[in-house]
């Protein structure tokens, strides 16, 4: 009883307001007793008469109705949109995952749903021969004892990789506001890799989303498409979400980042500079960029920024003035 005592005040701390039932094939007074202290409110013993049970369970579904259960859950969800392929926005979703996950107390989750082209199970060297695929299939009846099966462990970050190409798997939305839901109870971020195909399921991880970190690079191809997929997502009235992360930045950039804010309408949230060698050397031996490497840095300095709690001060309105000299960039007609 003693342990049962403990499991029902671990469950109370992480949802409280649930309802428990016990049920033992003793009666006995003091069990009664030490199931009240423990806060059960509905005691049943075996054998039982199926009328006891369905009253039992009505005076809970009454309790339940008056207080639902509160299960404590985190709104750090993030998305990682390339503007294009080969911009490096695995690269980046892998950094700041990792970078994360050394936060203390914080556990993150990492999700390649680039069901295409997804990288993270080659840049991991990953063998664990569930995917995406698996936990959408199984997503609606997700619990603890599955969950650890499809991810890998790595340090404080679990990994869902992509698995192998599968063009012609589909994810409901459902199925994925279920794996959200689950990875909101058991992680404090969630971090998801996406292909730029802006698909259905995509669509919808953004939704729940409460960053959308818009990748590219300055180049001007991807800074066009970078613009069509922000005019897109604005349409879906996601727009107050999406920040611009400017990958392999070099010393003297032909366009400039402010240039580029202008070009976009966006802010940008972080520049990285271009450092091939390093990606190079983390891609070969399977792990993260060099945390003391000046890519590694500004990986650790945007995770602190997102899991800081002070308010972020809204982004001035950028004017578009440079884009007037974009001429290969047109606005899209009305």
């Amino acid at each position: 009883m003693t342990r049962a005592g403990e499991l029902v005040r671990q469950v109370e701390t992480n949802a409280p307001g649930i309802q428990i039932i016990a049920m033992s094939r003793s009666s006995d007074p003091e069990i009664l007793l030490e199931s009240m202290r423990a806060g059960i409110r509905e005691f049943i013993a075996l054998p039982f008469q199926y009328q006891q049970l369905e009253e039992a369970l009505r005076r809970v579904q009454e309790q339940l109705s008056k207080r639902p259960p509160a299960f404590q859950t985190s709104d750090l969800v993030y998305s990682f949109l390339p503007s294009k392929a080969g911009v490096g926005a695995s690269t980046v979703a892998l950094n700041v995952a990792v970078a994360l996950s050394q936060i203390p107390e914080t556990s993150v989750v990492l999700s390649d749903f680039d069901l295409n082209s997804g990288m993270m199970r080659f840049m991991l060297k990953l063998d664990n021969g569930y995917c995406v695929a698996d936990a959408a299939e199984h997503a609606l009846e997700m619990d603890e004892a599955l969950w650890p099966q499809l991810v890998t462990s790595i340090g404080g970050m679990d990994v869902l990789h992509a698995g192998k190409l599968n063009p012609g798997f589909r994810i409901e939305a459902t199925q994925i506001r279920h794996l959200i839901d689950f990875m909101r109870r058991n992680y404090k971020a969630l971090c998801f890799d996406l292909s730029g195909n802006l698909e259905k399921y995509s669509l919808e991880i953004m939704h729940e989303s409460k960053r959308i970190f818009l990748v590219c690079t300055p180049e001007i191809p991807a800074l066009h498409l970078a613009r069509e997929k922000y005019s897109y997502l604005k349409s879906l009235d996601l727009e107050d979400r999406i920040t611009v992360l400017l990958n392999r930045v070099s010393n003297r950039p032909v366009i400039t980042p402010e240039q580029i804010e202008q070009i976009l309408g966006l802010p940008i949230l972080m520049t990285f500079p271009n450092d091939y060698n390093g990606v190079h050397r983390a891609l070969t031996a399977g792990h993260a960029i060099d945390t003391s490497s000046e890519l590694g840095r500004r990986f650790t300095r945007l995770a602190q920024t997102l899991v800081d709690k002070r308010p972020t001060p809204p982004a001035a309105a950028t004017k578009k003035r440079f884009i007037e000299y974009f001429s290969i960039m047109p606005s899209r007609a009305s």
